[in-house]
């Protein structure tokens, strides 16, 4: 395995981890806020909001992590009842849509925080941060996620199920 590859790796395993961290806060955050109601002591008036940011920020941290097991979710039903042959091209054909529309993610996505920088535009709730934070990870995760849809076209790396009944 190149340095490239297993920085490769690490960088997906590291996201995959962060994704479990984040959605770990989470519950303890939810919890403690519950408590503290029940308590009558109060709230944690920001808890909501962060748990708000905090599960599209764990998706897209553990989405290029589960297409690099092949652990996403698959429709197989029509790859079951293809030859062997045609059931391999109608993948490669998904892997390379699936590249073409996270390429398309990465451009807009890679627009959108830099503009919202740019704007200084900001999300005013409990709590105040600049927009462009919450957009931050969806280029870098489209990114890996069409990394890794190149790789299975290129066959540097097969994790593809094996498609039942062939």
């Amino acid at each position: 395995m190149t340095a490239a590859a297993r920085a490769y790796r690490l960088l997906i395993h590291a996201l995959a981890y962060a994704a479990a961290l984040v959605l770990g806060a989470v519950a303890v955050l939810v919890s403690a806020d519950v408590i503290v109601r029940n308590l009558g002591t109060g709230n944690i008036a920001w808890a909501v909001e962060v748990s708000e940011y905090s599960l599209p920020l764990a998706t897209f941290l553990i989405a290029p992590w589960l297409l690099y097991r092949n652990e996403h979710v698959r429709l197989d039903v029509l790859l079951t009842k293809l030859p062997a042959g045609a059931s391999r091209l109608l993948e490669r054909c998904a892997d390379a849509l699936g590249m073409l529309i996270c390429a398309v993610f990465v451009w807009y996505g890679v627009k959108l925080v830099f503009d919202s920088a740019r704007l200084g535009s900001m999300v005013v709730k409990t709590l105040t941060i600049p927009e462009w934070w919450q957009y931050a990870p969806v280029p870098v995760c489209f990114l890996l996620l069409a990394i890794e849809f190149l790789r299975r076209l290129t066959g540097q790396r097969d994790f593809r199920a094996r498609v039942p009944g062939k």
